[in-house]
């Protein structure tokens, strides 16, 4: 159940952190968000998780292994599972993505990470491939700019304002 805006500000920290690492696993971006608390206004909070960015590849690597294949369904309870879930929800090639996240687990040596939300199978499908061709250093920082963006959609979904 997302916390209004004045509750996350007040708080203890160790009641908000699960929200947020379910946001975004990285514990520097957590605490630089917990630690620019009270937040005047909501839009104040979303820049402030935006400045906490870009990731280090170290912190993209350890975030990406919280998240569940692009069309495999997440297989844990917790609310960043069923963030996940309703991310993917225009996902309707599953199976299709069997191939492309092997070949691109090859690559990389890590599941494909994408902002799925509000975008098509067909679309994610498209991105995975033309992804491909990155070096595995530029992979990382596109998906650490992914993770962003995904970590700014769950925000907006943990806390109200």
């Amino acid at each position: 159940m997302p916390l209004a805006l004045a509750e996350f500000n007040t708080a203890e920290a160790a009641e908000v952190r699960p929200a947020l690492t379910a946001c975004l696993a990285v514990p520097r971006w957590v605490d630089a968000v917990l630690g620019g608390r009270p937040y005047a206004r909501f839009d104040a909070l979303l820049e402030a998780a935006a400045g906490a960015t870009p990731l280090r590849r170290d912190e993209v690597r350890d975030a990406i292994a919280a998240h569940p294949r692009i069309g495999e369904k997440p297989k844990g309870t917790g609310e960043d599972a069923g963030w996940s879930r309703g991310e993917q929800s225009g996902v309707d090639n599953a199976g299709e993505f069997a191939a492309a996240n092997a070949e691109y687990e090859k690559r990389f040596g890590h599941v494909f990470l994408v902002c799925a939300a509000g975008r098509s199978g067909a679309e994610l499908l498209a991105n995975l491939r033309s992804r491909l061709g990155n070096d595995p250093e530029t992979e990382l920082d596109v998906a650490g700019a992914e993770l962003a963006k995904i970590a700014q959609l769950r925000l907006q979904k943990a806390v109200t304002a």
